[in-house]
């Protein structure tokens, strides 16, 4: 049954709208009677009493902002009359305890992965190959064009024959013609690949590497490490000018750092040792070749879930993320970390107000003192380039609800679900503790799913209010759906619809179980993720304290 607004917790004094609701309506919730002062659209909040100027506003049950204006009671609330505030934080405040979800039913359920020799398991197959300076990104490209077709791992490109029949009917002058003309919808490649074992190559090109500041550098190098460390990397060719500062001397520190005896191939080839540019391609080509030969002999066995390594992002948040699609992902973040499974949350700048919460939930002070310690030190980079986390939400995310950052951090949290906090990660550092960790990344969407796949994960789920193509080279990216409409308008790039949770027709646990069968299909490489389909292969690294 649908209802018409709802109270996500009993100390909040705001409801959400679940559907839109007019002027003059009266609301009916717990036996009392709320006459609504202005139109609500759907997504949006409005007070439940009447609050004047300095008044908190909570959801979630923590203060998300402030009245700035006396607000009626039963008006919606907007970034005209409230503001972003949020309690302060300190350390562990009283000690926690969880009950863990009953995973019986999982506990013996495997996917179909590719076993590593340091005991991770991948839920895919590539060869990455990567410039350590933005100099070799031309070379890096021409070795793409010269292997994904041949090698059958191209996909078609409709657009290309689109533009050629409007191309005909322009010279034709048929100016008519090229109102009318359509397009076919995209297909699969007919082309057979030669390599049966392996998912594809991986281009990965950046701005970095040289210029900037050599501990741009370092974190470049690590997370590159971080990249062809992750399961689902079979080996890498880096391509190396010379003279820049991201030299390959620090990638292998980095590599060693993560693994003292790292097996994976690595080929790094020095364009200035090898002399002619035809000189470094040819044998970069010729052996990366050879490296995917091998790496095409291992093949997907059994694992167990607990091999999973699961991103939990958002973007393109709607006022619904937090209600449905998040608490879908923090479900299957909490079944992951009762089986002994790692779970991954980013986006520090979105975690803004939920602070003591998750530090009361980090197994040890330790713990909790770094996680304080990166957020406050993060919090003052942003504002020492005239920013802050206040700034955070998006025009889109404003326009569907998330008026302030509190209110959009309070559900982005909801990913992380209520399991213990087990470890804490900046920037690179790989997660290697069984259950939920934190990483320091910013909120923006490519920032954070590049930071997340370069710290391990095998796996991402990216739930998605408005919309957003946003992948990553080497791990799968699932797109969550927060609301039935998004579904619908975007089958292209929605892989999951928890739309059900807002029309009553499913439970948050229902959804947890239903994702987390598609994240074991996605796994096993009998589904492909949408943005795999759509070679959406997004990798930007994070120049620190540049962005939220």
């Amino acid at each position: 049954m649908l209802h018409k607004v709802l109270r996500i917790h009993p100390e909040d004094n705001v409801l959400v709208a679940l559907t839109d609701l007019k002027k003059g309506e009266k609301v009916q919730f717990e036996g009392k009677e709320i006459l609504l002062a202005s139109h609500v659209p759907a997504k949006h909040k409005f007070t439940m009493q009447k609050m004047d100027p300095e008044d908190k506003i909570y959801m979630y049950g923590i203060i998300v902002g402030k009245a700035v204006i006396p607000i009626a009671k039963g008006e919606v609330i907007t970034t005209e009359n409230i503001a972003h505030q949020t309690a302060p934080y300190t350390g562990k405040r009283k000690p926690f305890s969880w009950k863990a979800p009953d995973v019986s039913s999982w506990k013996n359920r495997t996917f179909d992965g590719y076993h590593r020799p340091d005991g991770q398991v991948g839920t895919a197959n590539y060869w990455l190959v990567v410039p350590l300076v933005f100099c070799e990104n031309r070379n890096v490209d021409i070795m793409k064009q010269a292997f994904v077709e041949e090698l059958g791992f191209a996909r078609p490109n409709p657009y290309k024959s689109f533009v050629r029949e409007m191309k005909q009917l322009y010279l034709q002058g048929n100016q008519e013609g090229l109102q009318q003309v359509g397009i076919e919808t995209l297909e699969q490649s007919g082309e057979q690949k030669l390599f049966k074992n392996i998912d594809g190559i991986k281009f990965l090109t950046h701005n970095g590497g040289c210029g900037g500041t050599r501990q741009d550098s370092e974190a470049l190098c690590a997370l590159i490490a971080g990249y062809i460390n992750n399961p689902n990397v079979a080996g890498a060719t880096i391509l190396s000018l010379g003279c820049q500062n991201a030299q390959p001397a620090i990638l292998k520190e980095k590599l060693a750092k993560i693994d003292p005896d790292f097996k994976k191939p690595v080929i790094i080839l020095e364009q200035q040792e090898e002399g002619t540019e035809t000189q470094l391609l040819t044998r970069a080509i010729q052996s990366t070749f050879i490296g995917m030969a091998e790496a095409d002999q291992l093949k997907r066995e059994p694992a167990p879930l607990s091999k999973l390594t699961i991103g939990l992002e958002c973007g393109g948040s709607d006022g619904f993320s937090g209600i449905s699609a998040n608490p879908s992902l923090g479900q299957v973040s909490d079944i992951l970390a009762a089986l002994g499974g790692k779970t991954i949350l980013s986006e520090f700048p979105e975690l803004c107000g939920v602070e003591q919460e998750l530090i009361n939930r980090c197994t040890s002070d330790e713990k909790a003192e770094k996680f304080v310690k990166l957020m406050r030190a993060y919090a003052a980079s942003a504002e020492a380039v005239g920013s802050g986390f206040d700034m955070n939400p998006s025009p889109g995310n404003i326009k569907d609800g998330l008026i302030t950052d509190a209110i959009k951090s309070a559900g982005a949290a909801k990913k992380g679900g209520t399991s213990p906090i087990e470890d804490i990660l900046d920037y690179t550092e790989i997660a290697t503790k069984p259950g939920l960790s934190l990483l320091c990344s910013p909120g923006n969407d490519v920032e954070s799913t590049t930071a997340m796949a370069g710290s391990g994960a095998n796996i991402i789920l990216f739930t998605t209010g408005l919309g957003t193509p946003t992948g990553n080279p080497v791990t799968p990216v699932i797109k969550v759906s927060s609301n039935h409409k998004l579904a619908e308008k975007m089958p292209d790039i929605i892989d999951v619809d928890t739309g059900g949770i807002i029309s009553g027709e499913k439970t948050i646990e229902e959804m947890g179980d239903e994702l987390l069968e598609y994240i074991i299909q996605v796994a096993s490489g009998k589904v492909q993720a949408k943005a795999v389909l759509l070679n959406q292969d997004d990798f930007i690294p994070w120049k620190r304290g540049v962005s939220l």
